[in-house]
């Protein structure tokens, strides 16, 4: 590959708590997927986020998780099929209102957390989530771990998918994270993590915990914003690919393919 998206997860101060340096951070991603309000982000900080973003020209997705401030949507939630669906049409809702007043649009979604790791093999909280995104706006591209049953799943629905990979994380040889509840797990050395992103553009992989190369073919390459020093972390990656001939570019529809396709925003 020539191109890939570089995302982050933003947006997820709340009141007080500060969470991340969203400022900074947007002037490296290309794609930002910004909290809508369940399990971080209140709708000031939401918004803050969505006028940054618009003004650095970076592409707005809807980061909607479990219903899980206190857990910040790290816990896996049993929730009934409707009420899933019900909540991420909320959440994508409330985000695309916030980008209309701030200038932009919500141009695809991704899972947060429990929320994202549950889905991604769990097909009826996985078709809850797709059947929120078909009722609300079937154009709509949905982010889900590479490689991942959810990729298929959401396929044969009809959704466009993007396949993503992350830069801080640890891969098993299966294509699967490392737990985080297991030593290793989130990567911490800038150098290593931006030499291992220029393999996965490369080479379509990366190396796991146990030793082997991990074919791995994504889209999109994720920096979490919460992580310590994420910012310089998203900054060394960004260089790493573009001294390699590599162009960042975000993975939602710009204006020609808007033009292409007739996708618009649901409110117009």
């Amino acid at each position: 590959m020539n191109t890939i998206d570089i995302n982050s997860d933003l947006g997820e101060s709340f009141g007080q708590w500060h969470m991340g340096d969203d400022a900074r951070m947007l002037t490296v991603v290309s794609s930002a997927n910004i909290a809508c309000g369940f399990h971080a982000g209140d709708p000031a900080g939401m918004r803050a986020t969505l006028k940054a973003a618009a003004a650095n020209q970076v592409c707005c997705g809807a980061h909607v998780g479990y219903p899980d401030i206190q857990g910040f949507g790290r816990r896996e939630m049993n929730m009934a099929d409707d009420d899933l669906t019900a909540s991420v049409i909320y959440q994508i809702g409330a985000l695309a209102g916030l980008a209309r007043a701030a200038g932009t649009r919500v141009s695809y979604v991704k899972p947060h957390g429990a929320l994202y790791n549950t889905i991604a093999h769990d097909r009826r909280q996985g078709m809850a989530v797709i059947n929120a995104i078909k009722d609300y706006n079937a154009s709509l591209p949905l982010v889900v771990l590479a490689g991942s049953p959810l990729a298929q799943l959401a396929r044969e629905q009809g959704l466009q998918v993007v396949a993503e990979a992350f830069a801080d994380r640890a891969y098993h040889q299966d294509g699967t994270l490392v737990s985080r509840r297991e030593a290793g797990a989130v990567l911490h050395d800038t150098q290593a993590i931006a030499s291992r992103m220029v393999q996965l553009v490369r080479e379509g992989g990366v190396v796991s915990v146990e030793s082997v190369f991990t074919p791995i073919s994504a889209q999109s390459i994720c920096v979490h914003g919460d992580s310590p020093g994420a910012v310089e972390m998203a900054i060394k990656v960004r260089a790493a690919l573009e001294q390699e001939g590599i162009q960042i570019a975000p993975f939602c529809p710009g204006e020609q393919q808007i033009k292409r396709t007739g996708w618009r925003p649901c409110w117009k």
